[in-house]
């Protein structure tokens, strides 16, 4: 009995995030109330308080959503069997292209990540502590290899993230996409050559 109830309170936790996210893509963030997220259900708002007890944790069930989408991409990335620089740029460029695609692009879904990375949602800190050590896995194994020159991986993996912020930050990649600066691939093969072997 207790197996069902718990397989129908995700269910009722997963259609309210789909619903929320689906709003916040029509009617921006700021603007969905918990009451639209419940008549769009047909339930009472009360009974939405019963699965997110804020309206801030159902953004934040939405945001982990959205980055736990880029994060299951990573990580079969970095499980693959390609050598490790190869592996280390399309992690990298698939990390941009999929922020690009899941906040640029879409201006009220920016709003509900930018407003998320203001107040510093606990959510948006460990995706970023999960993206480092993702990278540092990859950087990990092409170091045991000898493809890699890094000493200390996870100030490398550090490094690393701190160079594509531009590239990997949403509020980031839209305020830079006119300035001047290096693409993508430039700052990708400065990443690589330094962590490239010595000598």
């Amino acid at each position: 009995m207790t197996l069902i109830s718990d397989n129908t309170e995700a269910d009722t936790r997963g259609r309210i995030l789909v619903v929320a996210e689906r709003l916040f893509r029509e009617i921006g963030y700021q603007k969905t109330t918990v009451a639209d997220i419940a008549k769009v259900l047909r339930m009472s708002p009360a009974n939405v308080y019963r699965f997110f007890d804020s309206k801030k944790s159902i953004h934040e069930g939405v945001a982990r959503h959205l980055m736990g989408g880029v994060e299951d991409a990573a990580g079969l990335i970095a499980a693959g069997r390609e050598p490790a620089p190869q592996r280390l740029r399309e992690l990298l460029s698939s990390i941009h292209r999929m922020n690009s695609e899941r906040y640029v692009g879409d201006s009220k879904l920016h709003e509900m990540v930018a407003i998320a990375m203001e107040e510093s949602w606990d959510v948006c800190v460990a995706h970023m502590e999960r993206i480092t050590g993702t990278i540092a896995q990859v950087i990990a194994e092409g170091a045991a290899t000898g493809e890699f020159h890094a000493p200390d991986v996870p100030l490398a993996a550090m490094c690393a993230c701190s160079a594509m912020m531009r590239f990997f930050h949403p509020q980031m990649i839209a305020q830079c996409a006119d300035k001047p600066g290096p693409t993508l691939d430039q700052m990708i093969d400065f990443v690589l050559a330094g962590l490239a072997p010595r000598g």
